[in-house]
């Protein structure tokens, strides 16, 4: 079983409108039933061997998308469409076969794996489950994987525990690609390890989807990662897509408060450059009781009246560069004023 290139730049997965709350029961004092609005009316698009990157706070529901895009958890309400098929319709058997084409890379590679299992073993049972291969094809193709991801086939009857970080999160990457995916949604796959070991990781991850043409939903909150793997980025907050834009874009010209603000925070090499950097006030509101018009406006220092009272339209100021605030294409703040 060879490793097959995807065709690129075709749209391979659609999100309309989707909904993940949590919750629904009535609280102490009230009657009235109450949701944690994880994820709240989110629709992006992703197209075949591109990196879709997904950064925000933590809380803001980066993952909770996710995986509710593999239905890992059940989505609330919305659309999901793979390669046509509509996954919300699909259930048993059906969903099965689709999910081998839509694969995940967890945050913890040690809590991820199966500390009963050999590493041979974690990476054989996808194919043990999806495909019906002998025990020797399964195993020729997890030594071809393991030495795919830079694993010495050596460790195939070794235990978790043995290993180092960067070396788990090698073993989930390879549990990962053993299918030959369209989609692998990386959720944080570099937070837990070492700066060095995170370089080398996100390296594999790029040679991989050179190799193979894989589609990756990225989700980070550090910007540097995002920055340095993503083709096109989702900026999200309270559960709401607040930007999105092509790499270059959003890092040259940050139409939303919020993504300024992020950016304003990373780290400068050159310790004589200088950068105004914006410190968001307040903490960040419970997805229980979203503030009303603006998700943003109780932390967002170019707040106006109308803020509070509207929704902002998610419009697109050019070359799929898309914000949603009402002062977003505002440069300075005579204008705003205006």
């Amino acid at each position: 079983m060879e490793l097959e290139k995807k065709t690129l730049g075709e749209p391979i997965l659609k999100v309309v409108h989707l909904k993940k709350w949590f919750g629904g029961k009535s609280s102490l004092f009230s009657s009235k039933k109450e949701y944690i609005k994880a994820v709240d009316d989110v629709s992006f698009e992703l197209n075949a061997g591109e990196t879709l990157g997904v950064v925000g706070e933590s809380g803001c529901g980066k993952s909770t998308m996710g995986r509710s895009v593999l239905r890992l958890i059940e989505p609330t309400a919305g659309e999901i469409t793979f390669e046509g098929k509509d996954l919300m319709k699909l259930g048993g058997k059906e969903l099965r076969k689709v999910r081998s084409k839509m694969q995940i890379i967890f945050q913890d590679p040690y809590a991820s794996l199966n500390p009963r299992m050999t590493i041979g073993e974690v990476i054989a049972e996808p194919l043990e489950i999806q495909l019906h291969l002998s025990k020797e094809e399964i195993r020729n193709q997890v030594l071809k994987t393991m030495e795919t991801v830079g694993l010495n086939t050596k460790y195939y009857n070794r235990y978790p525990h043995e290993f180092s970080g960067g070396q788990r999160q090698r073993i989930g990457i390879a549990r990962a690609i053993v299918l030959q995916p369209d989609i692998i949604v990386c959720d944080e796959p570099v937070s837990a390890l070492d700066v060095s070991i995170q370089a080398q990781v996100i390296n594999l991850l790029r040679e991989l989807q050179k190799k193979m043409g894989m589609a990756y939903l990225f989700i980070s909150h550090d910007l540097s990662v995002i920055k340095h793997i993503s083709d096109r980025i989702i900026v999200m907050y309270l559960g709401h897509i607040v930007e999105t834009a092509t790499k270059e874009d959003l890092y040259s010209r940050p139409l939303h408060p919020y993504t300024t603000a992020l950016l304003s925070a990373i780290p400068i090499p050159d310790r004589k450059a200088k950068r105004e950097k914006i410190i968001l006030e307040g903490d960040l509101p419970s997805p229980a009781d979203p503030p009303s018009g603006c998700v943003f406006h109780t932390r967002c220092y170019r707040a106006q009246p109308i803020c509070s009272e509207k929704k902002p339209e998610f419009k697109d100021y050019g070359n799929g560069h898309c914000c949603a605030c009402h002062f977003c294409n505002c440069e300075n703040e005579e204008e705003k004023a205006e």
